[in-house]
């Protein structure tokens, strides 16, 4: 009869064996390297910020004031406006663990309708702008629903729309600009966003403010709502969301809607930019939307990164681009820096991954 009880003591004492086994191994995993791994999984936009900030510093070195004056800083936020704002629309694509191909299509179909709807049929431009907005968000509703019910591979739904998009695009507009002089004349609220003013030298526009204050909301409704953390939790396991009491295919859906919103803000972004609306624009807004989104840290895996992080991609490849042109680099340069950023981001986003395993 004693031995179940030695039984029991061997038992415990392989408990205890193992308790101690665990208290000796939790020391291992408070090093720098692993402290420097929490923080950054903790502040995904710590990366590209620091990134950010000693690509500043190289070309202002290099370049002197050149570089380090207030309207050539300035001339890096109003060349990746528009980019950023796609970012952003991004961002919260991929934070579900999507991706969105169709961006710059449905940025620029909503530009055209927006301008279409002015000189084509003579409605007022507000209600012209109304209409492009609400085409973009009908357009994001479309991917949504495929993706959320009927459980289609959003890189499939979105390289889809992105043709359908496109083509309805030329098709619609005949492939025909509508002249810069035209709106500047006749609606000139189509170029609201190309408006500027001047702060101290610094030259900013109505698009890099409205960027910014995207940026800012987005990032705070991404920490401080429900629906926020919801996003998160669907983008880091879709499953599990769904069985804590997330409803999934709601926050799938409401996500693409405000992504084609925010596209299309972009789209009437573009007309103020260049000034003109034309079929054929942002052509590469697609790849620069995920290249910023990559470089700014947020994983291609879904449920971690930053909204912040996504507008200092953007803004390192200003640094980069703006810097190299004044160095009198050959473009090509600027390419091939863009990929190594793009390899080394994805890489550090692996290692940083691996605090939770």
């Amino acid at each position: 009869m004693a031995k179940p009880e030695v039984t029991r003591q061997e038992s415990n004492a392989a408990r205890i064996d193992a308790s101690e086994a665990v208290a000796e191994f939790q020391p291992h995993r408070t090093g720098l390297a692993y402290r420097l791994q929490h923080a950054l999984h903790m502040n995904p936009a710590l990366v590209p910020m620091i990134v950010l900030l000693l690509s500043i510093l190289l070309f202002g070195a290099l370049l002197g004031s050149k570089f380090f004056s207030p309207f050539a800083l300035t001339l890096i936020l109003q060349q990746v406006q528009i980019v950023g704002i796609v970012a952003a629309a991004q961002s919260l694509i991929i934070l579900t663990a999507g991706i969105d191909l169709s961006v710059g299509a449905i940025m620029v179909i909503s530009s055209v309708v927006m301008g279409q709807f002015t000189f084509r049929y003579g409605i007022p431009a507000p209600v012209s702008i109304l209409a492009g907005l609400m085409c973009g968000m009908f357009c994001g509703w479309v991917s949504g629903m495929l993706v959320s019910k009927v459980k289609l591979p959003p890189f499939i739904v979105t390289l889809g729309m992105w043709q359908i998009v496109l083509a309805a695009n030329f098709l619609y507009s005949a492939n025909e600009t509508i002249r810069a002089q035209d709106i500047e004349t006749h609606a000139p609220l189509l170029q609201l966003f190309g408006e500027k003013f001047n702060i101290g030298g610094a030259v900013f526009t109505v698009g890099v403010v409205f960027m910014v204050a995207l940026v800012l909301v987005l990032t705070y409704a991404l920490r401080h709502t429900a629906w926020g953390r919801h996003v998160y939790a669907v983008g880091d396991d879709k499953e599990a969301a769904a069985l804590s009491g997330v409803k999934t295919d709601r926050v799938i859906i409401s996500v693409y809607m405000l992504s084609g919103l925010i596209c299309a803000f972009a789209g009437w972004a573009l007309i103020g930019r260049i000034g003109s609306v034309s079929p054929t624009a942002g052509q590469l807004t697609n790849i620069e939307s995920i290249t910023a989104v990559v470089i700014g840290g947020i994983s291609l895996f879904g449920g971690r990164g930053s909204i912040l992080g996504s507008l200092f991609g953007a803004l390192i490849v200003g640094v980069f681009t703006l810097g190299l042109r004044l160095l009198g680099a050959d473009a090509q340069w600027t390419y091939l820096l863009i990929g190594v950023l793009i390899i080394g981001a994805v890489a550090v986003d692996q290692w940083i991954r691996k605090v939770s395993v």
